[in-house]
């Protein structure tokens, strides 16, 4: 018996590849570049190289003021951004030993879940378009210009918004503000349900998503992954039951935790749709109680140069992307000493270096945009 083998060529020797994803490339949501090694079509190493964005801002922090490093604290997450100020006035608020007024708690969590959607909106209509689905787009926006108008309304800005303070919020609001909010919610849950079939529905979508970058409980606890990619995974894990702040404790009953198990691309995208719909019910409970609330103040009156006490604390909150934590550090000044921020989308990254290796570069976007990170969250 003989064996004769013909015409292989340099397929004799296995022979890696190095693959640049980015820094510029339309998959990746900013300036990340990933760092693959490929063996033929299957991705045997990768590393997230960060820090093409980094603004320097635990820095700047150091440098102003309590007021002025709000305008720095909502932009690294640029979709979120109501929900970062509210770290950085939670903890310099903890430090003052400040009660902040039941109307300014109330609505602090009203547009934190509003913001919330708005966040999970972008990234409901932008991965369905990453994997060839170009009309869930024009949905989501649909919705998210819905909300938009009444936190511009509020506040005058689309993405940056700047109305938190230290003792509450900045001004009150528009008069007539809580029944517009009311029904550009109302209008956008009679429309929610177009996600489910339009989106979860297709089979295409399924087929792409469905068992793909399957994220294991393990590897969520190891590289500290949470939010919506954590819950995913079976990890149930969410500081707004677990460890109430603002008005989260007197709504147990409204706020449910959205999980999965199976930790694939498909579980990821269900987890953000579930927290979707449940932000909604959650404004309509906070809208419901502030309707009977009495009249007060949304703030507090603070001096004209505000210090923060000699010590530190640490403030968290459950961004719409997941954990965001600030540890501020006081000298007595008027600006922090030092002011350390945890993102969500720094921690989450660093799992595809244990996720991508053994899956193939056609999963490799799909995975990629099920992550729902935004850059500026990485290189903060």
């Amino acid at each position: 018996m003989t064996e004769t083998t013909v015409g292989i060529g340099g397929a004799a020797e296995s022979t890696d590849m190095v693959l640049n994803i980015g820094p510029q490339h339309p998959s990746t949501h900013g300036v990340l570049r990933l760092r693959l090694v490929l063996d033929g079509e299957r991705i045997t190493s990768a590393e997230p190289v960060v820090g093409y964005m980094h603004r320097g801002a635990e820095k700047l922090f150091e440098a102003r003021d309590y007021r002025q490093i709000i305008v720095l604290a909502n932009r690294h997450d640029w979709l979120s951004a109501f929900s970062n100020e509210l770290g950085v006035v939670l903890a310099v608020e903890r430090m003052l030993g400040m009660e902040v007024p039941e109307r300014a708690v109330w609505t602090r969590t009203l547009l934190a879940e509003l913001n919330r959607v708005l966040n999970h909106m972008m990234f409901l209509g932008s991965y369905p378009l990453e994997l060839g689905g170009i009309t869930p787009v024009f949905h989501s926006f649909r919705e998210r210009e819905e909300l938009q108008n009444v936190m511009e309304e509020v506040s005058g800005g689309r993405m940056h918004y700047m109305f938190n303070r230290v003792g509450g919020l900045k001004e009150d609001l528009p008069a007539g503000w809580y029944g517009r909010a009311r029904e550009a919610v109302a209008a956008v849950r009679s429309r929610m349900d177009v996600f489910d079939r339009l989106v979860l529905g297709n089979e295409i979508f399924r087929g792409r998503t469905e068992g793909v970058g399957v994220l294991a409980p393990e590897t969520v606890h190891a590289y500290g992954v949470s939010g919506p990619i954590a819950r995913a995974s079976g990890v149930d894990f969410d500081l707004r039951r677990d460890e109430p702040y603002l008005a989260y404790g007197e709504l147990r009953d409204t706020l449910r935790v959205v999980t999965r198990q199976g930790g694939d691309c498909l579980a990821r995208f269900e987890v953000l749709l579930g927290q979707a719909h449940n932000s909604l019910e959650l404004a309509d409970a906070c809208l419901d109680r502030l309707a009977e609330l009495p009249p007060g103040p949304v703030n507090q009156r603070l001096p004209k140069v505000l210090k923060a006490p000699e010590g530190a604390t640490y403030a968290w909150t459950e961004n719409p992307l997941g954990l965001n934590g600030y540890y501020l550090v006081s000298k007595g000044e008027k600006t922090p000493h030092r002011l350390k921020l945890r993102s969500a989308s720094y921690n989450n990254i660093q799992a595809l270096v244990e996720l991508l290796p053994g899956t193939l570069v056609a999963d490799m976007v799909a995975i990629l945009g099920s992550f729902f990170f935004v850059v500026g969250d990485i290189d903060k």
